[in-house]
């Protein structure tokens, strides 16, 4: 076993858009596993958007990552030595290990992944925490009705695809948002929504509206918030009366300190926001996807035969080495990932 570990800190809180010189790669005295307590070699971490609100100093629903410690976030890897009944070496767990080559973590808070039913890469994907907030928000506040229409932004992300595909398998028209032709392509051809409308062709919200306008001539019913920015202010003048949006994220507005007051430039909007919300009788509901892991078995048994089956896509952005987990870190902000982000770490 090797006596030293890598891992990558905050070097510095970020200004705006963060840039490599807010991490630092370091070697660190390789951890040991106290009792009920795992050591593991981490195999492939995921990167997701909710990293950036925890590099700011800002109050949220989780602890800021302090100047110097350790980037936080879920990986997969391999059990090398155990202090717990529950765990032998050679199992693959799925856990809070961070940014990191190694991790310790006690037992109870790894769940036990099967390489044999899927590729273990999909327990940070398309059946973990990014596959559950899709399903989670679509069904509890979406609440789809067959023959509704529904709009989401990243419709390629881990989110976006597994909301849209949901709504489809519940007989909806799902409409995606996304950033590029190649991606829109994708969202249509393999992922079966009925259409996709590429936002970086559209000059401003306003294009954005009219183009959606054009797809959904009956409105929208459920509007799925996990991007914010010109694609809210686009969808809200076309929510249906009786609407609903479930909210799990904004990352449109995450460089500009959303977190901390001052989402965005320009008037202030939110008085006629709070009128169409009041006049269209809007459901809007924000959620944080950790307070509903009790319904994390309910949503494997439904999911998990149709990933089998074939019958729910995914795609993958992978990037090799934990040196570079920065750089498709901000690549993932910029919207230049195509996929779940994942680092191949070991």
């Amino acid at each position: 076993m090797p006596d030293e570990m890598q891992r990558i800190v905050l070097a510095k809180r970020p200004e705006g858009r963060p840039g490599p010189e807010n991490f630092r790669l370091e070697r660190v005295a390789m951890p040991r596993p106290g009792e009920g307590e795992v050591l593991l070699r981490v195999l492939w971490m995921s990167l997701d958007p909710y990293m950036r609100g925890r590099m700011d100093d800002a109050k949220s629903y989780a602890t800021p990552v302090k100047v110097d410690e350790q980037m936080g976030g879920g990986a997969v890897g391999e059990v090398i030595e155990s202090r717990s009944d529950r765990f032998a070496p050679g199992d693959i767990a799925m856990g809070m290990f961070g940014w990191a080559s190694h991790g310790v973590v006690r037992a109870a808070e790894l769940r036990k992944v099967d390489p044999t039913i899927a590729p273990v890469t999909t327990s940070l994907g398309v059946l973990g925490m990014p596959g559950f907030t899709g399903w989670y928000g679509f069904n509890t506040i979406g609440r789809p009705k067959q023959g509704e229409t529904l709009v989401v932004g990243a419709a390629t992300g881990p989110v976006g695809s597994m909301v849209g595909q949901l709504a489809r398998h519940k007989g909806l028209r799902a409409i995606g948002v996304a950033g590029g032709a190649e991606k829109c392509a994708f969202a249509v051809e393999q992922l079966g929504f009925d259409a996709c409308i590429d936002h970086r062709a559209a000059a401003d919200a306003r294009a954005l509206r009219a183009a959606l306008a054009d797809t959904c001539p009956d409105g929208v019913d459920i509007y799925f918030e996990n991007v914010a920015g010109k694609t809210l202010e686009a969808v809200l003048p076309l929510m249906n009366v009786g609407g609903r949006i479930p909210i799990c994220g904004m990352v449109a507005w995450y460089n500009a300190g959303a977190l901390g007051g001052g989402a965005s430039d320009g008037p202030d909007r939110l008085p006629k926001v709070w009128r169409t919300i009041l006049v269209n009788r809007l459901t809007v509901s924000g959620f944080i996807i950790s307070d509903h892991f009790d319904r994390f078995g309910e949503f494997l048994a439904e999911v998990g035969p149709l990933v089998r089956a074939g019958k729910i896509a995914y795609r993958e952005d992978v990037t090799e080495g934990l040196e570079n987990a920065p750089d498709a870190f901000l690549r993932m902000l910029d919207g230049k990932n195509f996929g779940k982000t994942l680092v191949k770490v070991a």
